[in-house]
């Protein structure tokens, strides 16, 4: 690996070395040694999938059962074989052991279950055509039980990669090709998201944003220009190439980027101009020979928010019941141990603007709001709102309320009352949406939600930009889907109780 003059992102400038600073664990690895681990990981994966399927089918002859007729002898023993025989066959046939369905995304999930549909297929076709009795008892008990396993595991095994690459394992080295500003955001975005392994090690800029003096733009090294681009990969070896979206970089000029990485083992990821955007919303369609970019409307209206909002007030009246004994204990604590009214009512502004009174456990002393003046000072905020983590108004119930979010709990009655959404964004205070640009307008599409992903994505903790990103991330991408995911996702994050104070 050749020795170039760079400055790592302390700033500090020298010789060779400073590179390697930078990428800790990797000097003297080329991506062959970098990427050792998939072929390991792959054959795990295997030898765990053949398992599920043999247990699947330990559990559906021990029980199994014929709903069509009884007092019939035991199923035959090559039932039991059966099934791992033919479970690892689908996965491969359903592609689910290519690595670019690994490691990130649910397209890997869908292929397992349209390996399960495609089994069930065969399974029937052939018992049909061959005159062959499967027991339906089996089939009913072993096939949905192989898809909950398989799935599980994998899930399982992809929680561990991403725990190990929090760690700096299993890492790939990464190049930013682009403009400055676009370059910065990336990189900071993959910074935060290290179980992604992504890895920067550089940019690659146009000239004009290159400077004379510095080799450094935003403490990230810069290694060549736009046309360096595929000299810079095989001088340091680079696994992924990110290209974001720039005037020098146009379609021809990007096909002979990628004719040029063919002679390297570096991957070519291209980011759309338009971020933010992901699942259903966007489908590349063939039109004139040229593969485009198709981008869906968001669907915020009609049959699918009425469902939304049946399932929301349904949800949240069923929680309200279920969780009657823990309200009222909080609320006597409350009542007890500090004066002043249980519950806390705070003017909010929600769904297209309109205010409403939101509702939470009272967790202060009274008239703390008179105090955020005297305590401005020290605002460990993002600038727009006021947080302190050690806030000398908060009470000893309070703290711990606020701590697992416990606090929030008589917000179920605003999702009753249809105020409110379960998932959604951040309900925000009037002296905030006064400081709103066009892009944080959007949140007013949809009801501000009990959770949302800045409740799963850092809460307190998040930057103002973070705040803004992450809330225009959800109108733009909302289904019931994405709700039951963050719903899920909230349960680790309350439990961990990060950023929350």
């Amino acid at each position: 690996m050749a020795s170039i003059d760079l400055v790592d992102r302390s700033g500090a400038q020298s010789a060779g070395e400073g590179w390697f600073r930078f990428a800790p664990g990797i000097r003297g690895e080329g991506t062959a040694a970098r990427r050792a681990w998939q072929p390991a990981y792959v054959r795990r994966m295997v030898l765990l999938d053949v398992l599920c399927a043999a247990v699947a089918a330990a559990v559906g002859y021990v029980l199994w059962f014929d709903w069509a007729e009884t007092g019939r002898p035991d199923p035959p023993l090559w039932i039991a074989v059966f099934l791992p025989l033919v479970w690892l066959p689908a996965l491969l046939i359903a592609r689910t052991y290519e690595k670019r369905f690994l490691w990130v995304g649910v397209e890997e999930y869908r292929r397992v279950l349209a390996a399960v549909v495609v089994l069930l297929a065969a399974v029937g076709t052939a018992t049909l055509a061959l005159d062959v009795e499967l027991t339906r008892g089996f089939v009913v008990v072993a096939l949905p039980l192989v898809a909950v396993l398989t799935l599980a595991q994998r899930l399982a095994h992809r929680h561990w990669l991403h725990r190990q690459r929090r760690k700096g394992r299993y890492q790939q080295t990464t190049l930013l090709v682009g403009h400055g500003r676009a370059v910065a955001a990336l990189d900071e975005q993959l910074n935060r998201a290290t179980d992604r392994g992504y890895r920067v090690i550089g940019c690659c800029l146009p000239a004009d944003q290159q400077s004379p003096v510095f080799d450094a733009f935003n403490g990230l090294p810069v290694l060549g220009g736009i046309d360096d681009v595929a000299e810079v990969v095989l001088r340091f070896e680079v696994d992924t190439v990110a290209v974001l979206p720039s005037q020098e970089l146009d379609g021809h000029t990007l096909r002979s980027l990628g004719w040029q990485l063919e002679d390297t083992n570096a991957e070519l990821l291209v980011a759309p101009a338009i971020t933010d955007v992901v699942g259903p919303r966007v489908h590349i369609r063939p039109v004139a020979g040229l593969p485009l970019l198709h981008m869906e409307r968001p669907e915020l209206t009609g049959l699918r928010r009425f469902t939304k909002s049946c399932v929301d007030r349904t949800a949240a009246l069923v929680g309200l019941l279920l969780l009657a004994p823990v309200l009222i204990g909080i609320a006597l604590a409350v009542r007890t141990t500090s004066a002043g009214p249980v519950l806390f009512r705070q003017q909010r502004i929600g769904h297209c603007g309109v205010p409403f009174t939101m509702l939470k456990f009272r967790s202060m002393v009274p008239g703390a709001h008179n105090l955020v003046q005297e305590l401005a000072p020290e605002n460990d905020g993002n600038g727009v709102l006021f947080k302190k983590k050690d806030d000398p108004r908060v009470t000893r119930v309070g703290k711990f309320l606020r701590r697992y979010s416990l606090d929030e709990l008589p917000q179920l009655i605003n999702v009753v009352r249809g105020d409110m959404s379960l998932v959604g964004p951040r309900p925000p205070l009037g002296t905030e949406v006064e400081l709103y640009g066009v892009d944080m307008r959007r949140r007013f599409l949809v009801k501000p939600g009990l959770t949302g992903l800045w409740q799963v994505s850092g809460r307190s903790d998040l930057s103002w930009d973070d705040s803004v990103r992450i809330d225009v991330r959800y109108v733009e991408n909302w289904s019931l889907a994405y709700d039951f995911m963050i719903l899920w996702k909230t349960v680790g994050a309350v439990l961990r109780g990060s950023g929350a104070y």
